[in-house]
């Protein structure tokens, strides 16, 4: 099988203790923005065999076509965010692709010998993680390519594009937020 059967890469992710500073030093550091903020995020899933319910504070932002995630998990349930004593797995965390056929892709990962790690919804996406026996390191997740998450990605890109590097460099969608 081509070893690249799943296409580009689309994201790199990165576990954060606290978004809003890694945010700035994302903005002051690279210049990447401007970034989009998911305040009580929750995703219900399965991590390692056992059912979950995970919340977390989500950046997005890109540079070129990649997505940079960045995460603050929030919850002290059982993640692929975070160790069995509840702190963040800080630094890099996985690199995803878009997957037109998640199922598919599942189970051509688990051919591959990758174990899973974590499958989960919000309700809008799937997604699944796996880890790999032969490289110990980042997690590899795939994201299912609904229509909202790829018309997501692309006005993402666009905002990257066209942004100035000043203004409006943070929007944030909080979840639990009255109206």
């Amino acid at each position: 099988m081509n070893a690249k059967a799943w296409g580009p890469i689309k994201q790199l992710a990165y576990v954060v203790e606290d978004l809003d500073a890694a945010i700035a030093r994302w903005i002051a550091g690279t210049g990447v923005g401007p970034w989009l903020v998911y305040r009580n995020a929750r995703m219900q899933g399965v991590c390692r065999g056992e059912s979950t319910e995970v919340k977390l504070h989500v950046g997005l932002s890109y540079q070129g076509e990649v997505q940079i995630e960045l995460i603050q998990p929030i919850s002290a349930t059982p993640s692929p965010y975070q160790h069995a004593d509840g702190q963040p797995r800080v630094g890099m965390h996985h690199i995803a692709w878009h997957s037109s056929d998640l199922d598919r892709d599942v189970s051509e990962a688990q051919a591959r010998g990758w174990r899973p790690v974590f499958e989960a919804s919000n309700g809008a996406v799937r997604v699944a993680y796996f880890e790999s026996p032969a490289e110990p390191g980042p997690l590899y997740e795939f994201i299912e390519a609904v229509p909202l998450i790829l018309d997501g990605f692309a006005q993402g890109q666009q905002a990257s594009r066209d942004w100035d590097g000043v203004s409006a460099p943070v929007t944030v969608f909080d979840f639990e937020a009255r109206t």
